[in-house]
């Protein structure tokens, strides 16, 4: 694929810009449809009597087209040319997006979910190479910063957006939002996005059983992180599903490094600066989708928020955000970029390790200002990486080179929240035994976090009566949930502070 001439002052660059702007609309509303349904999905299958234990099928069916989709941006970039690419998928993210609101049936609601996720996984890295290929190296900050926040306002917003239209208007709503803005961004960008040739000579070249080995390898993964919080690590299905992954894994990588032209540029992690940008992607997939994921549980289940509280809850987040990305840019043009990687995680990690010291009595005040920290490290943990790991990459790269990049995020996301409801699962219950004995000691401080009454606690010493028991029961548990939920954010706070040690390994690139 050839470079497209970055868009020089003489070279209409406000026709480039609105090309990219439009590219970044279609990107907001693929990530924002995530966090939406998530949000209210409780609402589908009353309205359309699916039974609740395959509730979860109408989100895991997307993300599971959405990471098989996301490794063959560059391919289809190559196939169709990344201006007919975006057009494709964005056409058919809202034709899927219709044929969601107008579904009757779970099984014709799963099908679109899948069409709409493979459609939408493509958007993502799509806009990320057009910022590489499209602007010269003095706007690629910029663009990468405008890119980065509607990446992570999204999921911020998604709560807020989704618990509001549910509550307005229907379920429906969650679907059909995606349409006006999608025929909108699809329009601009055939319009204005620079021409480049298509290579249909692709087809000819394309390896049907490495297909196949990735798509099986990428599903496995996503299924058996789905389901091992709950039937266990160790379960027949689990390890079954693991091993399918490993095995056609592994056949997908050997067979891929032996092609002259593979579907999946996997030579790309050869690059030590894509390589440190890739690990710095997938721990920030952990910390971001972790958070995000963690923030809902804790007020839905501990406070019972219902999801517009919870959206207005999380808007801290994006607001400083928001507020931060213009240091970021200025930053990021004038700074290493390792060193603003390193900032941004340490930063990072910081905000979410302040999460972990909750009572069930935290709420809006209590969240604030991790809230914030994260908010601000968060761009410093976006746009730097980027900038290592696929800024000084050649042309003709960039596509391959970004779906790796943004499925690594991906993958740390899948597997962060594999991780939380595993502690989640299982300290719960080991937790609350703790409680309990430390309540039926008479330990007053534990009287204080459960928020039990401290005279029925103050002095006591062995087993409450039933009465008391009864009272206490409830309080226990949901405190337990609350030391948990404090652990996992500790886990991913540790494992966030766990990217520094890859940082120094990274050569310095050239600044934005």
């Amino acid at each position: 694929m050839e470079r497209v001439e970055p868009a020089h002052p003489d070279a209409r660059p406000a026709i480039v810009w609105l090309g990219f702007l439009a590219m970044c609309i279609g990107m907001f509303m693929a990530i924002l449809d995530v966090q939406v349904v998530a949000t209210s999905l409780p609402t589908i299958p009353s309205a359309l009597g699916i039974d609740p234990d395959q509730m979860s099928w109408i989100q895991t069916a997307y993300l599971i087209a959405e990471v098989v989709a996301i490794p063959l941006t560059g391919l289809l970039t190559r196939l169709l040319s990344m201006r007919w690419l975006f057009v494709t998928a964005i056409s058919l993210f809202v034709a899927a997006s219709a044929g969601c609101a107008a579904s009757s049936s779970f099984g014709e609601l799963v099908a679109w979910r899948v069409l709409q996720g493979f459609s939408g996984g493509t958007l993502i890295p799509s806009v990320f190479s057009a910022v590489f290929i499209l602007f010269p190296n003095e706007r690629q900050a910029l663009a990468t910063t405008i890119a980065g926040v509607l990446a992570v306002l999204a999921p911020t917003i998604g709560p807020i957006v989704g618990g509001w239209l549910t509550e307005t208007y229907s379920w429906h709503w969650l679907f059909l939002i995606n349409i006006l803005p999608g025929i909108a961004s699809a329009i601009l960008a055939a319009r204005f996005l620079p021409r480049q040739a298509a290579d249909p000579s692709e087809l000819r070249h394309l390896d049907g059983l490495s297909l196949l080995l990735m798509a099986t390898a990428l599903t496995t993964l996503e299924l058996s992180l789905k389901e091992a919080p709950t039937s266990g690590w160790a379960s027949t299905y689990v390890l079954s599903l693991l091993a399918v992954c490993f095995v056609s894994g592994g056949a997908f990588t050997a067979r891929t490094l032996r092609r002259r032209r593979p579907i999946v540029d996997l030579g790309n992690f050869g690059d030590r600066n894509f390589l440190v940008g890739s690990v710095l992607s997938f721990v920030l997939g952990i910390g971001l989708f972790g958070s995000v994921y963690l923030m809902p549980v804790f007020l839905a289940f501990v406070r019972g928020h219902d999801a517009l509280e919870i959206g207005i809850t999380m808007l801290v987040t994006g607001i400083a955000q928001l507020v931060t990305a213009p240091v970021a840019v200025a930053l990021e043009k004038r700074l290493d970029a390792r060193l603003l990687s390193a900032a941004g995680f340490a930063l990072f990690g910081v905000g979410v390790g302040m999460s972990a010291f909750q009572d069930p009595r935290s709420d809006y005040d209590a969240m604030f200002w991790p809230q914030i920290v994260r908010g601000v490290a968060i761009m410093f943990c976006l746009l730097p990486p980027t900038r290592l790991a696929l800024g000084t990459l050649p042309a003709d790269r960039i596509p391959d080179a970004s779906g790796l990049f943004n499925l690594m995020r991906n993958l740390g996301g899948a597997i962060g929240i594999a991780l939380i409801d595993t502690i989640i699962y299982t300290r719960s219950e080991p937790l609350g035994q703790s409680l309990w004995a430390r309540l039926q000691a008479g330990d007053i401080e534990a009287a204080t976090f459960v928020g039990a009454p401290l005279p029925a606690i103050s002095g006591h010493s062995g087993s409450f009566d039933s009465e008391t028991t009864a009272l206490l029961d409830p309080l226990v548990q949901t405190a337990a949930s609350v030391q948990a939920i404090n652990e996992a954010w500790m886990v991913v706070a540790v494992l966030t502070g766990c990217a520094l040690v890859c940082v120094p390994f990274a050569r310095r690139p050239v600044p934005g």
